[in-house]
């Protein structure tokens, strides 16, 4: 997308506050043409006063009544003129926000695996505040100094045709210095917005893992690491706003010259007669005017220039796909009937030059346990992901109930399944609303007999606000085994048909694991099941044990046929206890 198409694009989000921005441009002209109309006056007002000493007094106090009467005029204009930028502003990044996170959750998966949060939370803050202040501001400012400078020149004109030809000459060269800086500066305000959020998804990244960094003692590594990561920024910054800030001194600079050049000749026509002590006054005024915008113009491309660069990033976001659409002729998965699955010649690579799964096939009954084990990076969770679809097979097809995954939207099909992962989630709230998360309709008495079942009822009503105590920052006030048996009871509560555990005992004592076993033994009843797990003794009931290794499944069966084949299976489980 070039920068024409970016400009388009981002003035079509003034279309919501056009009454508003209507309302400021009639307060803008009216207040601007207020203050035009005052040197005109300052300069009648000095041509009262004559050389012998004489003046008329009348003329000089009824002048500067009108001008007292024009400024406060457009003071007061002025203010609300600022209070609807204000309104027009808030109502901007509301919807920019609004529409940026409404298509983050409409995101695949494979976005956030690949992006860094920081960097996308830079999109939604600093990139946005950047775009918002120059949509209220900067093009309202814009169109402000246009109609300064038109204002002005035509009253120059009326003064003095001669005198305004010196403001003619140098208005090319103003213009021409400004159009040579802007092909320098575009680039650097994109190279500097990319480097913020570069720099604040290092950050969020070190800050998120800061309890590994200290256990391993790499301070000073992750210092220095950001060292050098804000030392770019900064230069970044630099760059850009040193480029960026040399046009508006060098106009000022060619507007400083045209006005010495303009009070030369304007003594020289006054001796010659040819123009008077105030028209020469209003004239030198009318120029600071005419100059000024010119000279604000050249900071407020500065301005654009980096909201610019702040909207290629958040409309390549907003360019992102989506999840693909279901089907059109998509089904609901009905949650109430029993559910089995069937893996046919399944492959999947998360990049086109690498696959991770290589024709996989297995089939999971209805009220089955299918348990998913091997080394590390074998493709155990990607398996997981084909099944809530955060990701579509290459090759092969999966069937639920003899039906596509494909043929169900994509809604119903993930309220079909709850999950209980080794990487836990809470959010900011009560324990009661983390644990009804999964079934809002949910009473509290069910709450509290899945909470009693996952063994975690105890402990909550030994806080002091009980089931009401409020869980802050992912639960970092309580114990990484207390959240796992939160998100168990989660998992309980939900009336789903399809359970996933992903070494969902990984952070409990071995005490507490026999105990959530049995709760989860009730759980698995009436549940067709997907269990990852590294301990291979929690999975021995499992009615097929799939063995993957390198994105194949090199041996599946009960835990026994796998003992007696003696191979990989029986190597793995021997190991964990000789």
């Amino acid at each position: 997308m070039n920068k024409q198409d970016t400009l388009r694009r981002l003035l079509t989000y003034l279309d919501p506050v056009k009454y508003l921005l209507i309302m400021a441009a009639i307060l803008t002209i009216v207040s601007n043409v207020l203050l035009l109309y005052a040197p005109k006056l300052i300069g009648t007002a000095i041509d009262a006063i004559h050389i012998d000493d004489l003046f008329d007094m009348d003329i000089i106090l009824r002048y500067c009544v009108i001008l007292v009467v024009l400024y406060v005029a457009s003071a007061i204009m002025t203010y609300i003129l600022q209070l609807i930028l204000i309104e027009a502003s808030k109502r901007i990044t509301y919807q920019l926000r609004q529409e940026v996170f409404h298509h983050l959750e409409q995101l695949p998966i494979r976005y956030f695996d690949q992006n860094q949060t920081g960097n996308i939370i830079s999109r939604i803050s600093y990139d946005i505040d950047t775009i918002n202040t120059s949509l209220s501001s900067d093009i309202l400012q814009f169109v402000t100094g246009t109609i300064t400078v038109i204002g002005s020149f035509y009253l120059m004109i009326t003064i003095s045709p001669i005198l305004s030809l010196i403001t003619i000459v140098t208005i090319p060269i103003a213009f021409f210095m400004v159009k040579h800086r802007m092909k320098k500066v575009k680039p650097l305000f994109r190279r500097r917005t990319r480097k913020l959020g570069e720099l604040n998804g290092y950050t969020e990244e070190m800050l998120s893992g800061n309890k590994t960094i200290k256990a391993y003692g790499q301070e000073d590594n992750i210092i220095a690491s950001y060292e050098l990561q804000n030392a770019a920024t900064s230069q970044a910054y630099y760059d850009a706003d040193y480029e960026g800030s040399i046009m508006g001194p060098t106009v000022n600079f060619i507007n400083n010259i045209s006005l010495s050049m303009i009070s030369m000749f304007g003594a020289l026509l006054f001796l010659n007669g040819g123009i008077t002590i105030g028209a020469i006054s209003s004239f030198v005024m009318y120029s600071r005017k005419f100059s000024g915008p010119i000279n604000e113009t050249a900071n407020i491309i500065t301005e654009i220039q980096s909201a610019v660069s702040a909207a290629e990033r958040i409309f390549k976001l907003l360019d992102e796909p989506i999840e693909t659409a279901d089907h059109p002729n998509a089904i609901k998965l009905d949650d109430d009937q029993d559910i089995s699955v069937k893996f046919q010649d399944i492959c999947l690579g998360y990049d086109l030059d690498k696959e991770i799964l290589h024709h996989v096939s297995f089939i999971a009954q209805s009220k089955q346990t299918i348990a998913i084990v091997g080394p590390t990076g074998a493709g155990k969770t990607t398996i997981i992901n084909l099944l809530m679809r955060f990701y579509d097979a290459t090759n092969g097809q999966i069937l639920i109930n003899d039906i596509p995954i494909d043929h169900y939207t994509r809604k119903s099909l993930r309220q079909a399944f709850s999950m209980v992962l080794q990487d836990t989630w809470l959010f900011a709230g009560s324990i009661y609303d983390n644990v009804a998360y999964a079934n809002p309709n949910a009473t509290k008495e069910e709450v509290i007999a899945v909470c009693k079942k996952a063994f975690i009822h105890n402990f909550i009503m030994s806080l002091p606000q009980g089931y009401d105590t409020i869980i802050t920052d992912d639960g970092i006030n309580i114990s990484k085994g207390q959240k796992q048996l939160l998100t168990i009871a989660r998992a309980m509560l939900s009336p789903s048909k399809i359970l996933i555990l992903d070494e969902a005992t990984s952070n409990v004592d071995s005490q507490t694991e026999i105990l959530i076993q049995n709760a989860m033994l009730e759980l698995m009843k009436d549940k067709t099941c997907f269990v990852i797990a590294h301990r291979l003794s929690t999975i021995k009931n499992a009615d097929d044990i799939l063995v993957l290794k390198d994105g194949h499944i090199i041996e599946n069966g009960t835990h026994q046929q796998l003992l007696m084949q003696k191979g990989f299976y029986h190597r793995l489980f021997n190991s964990q206890f000789s």
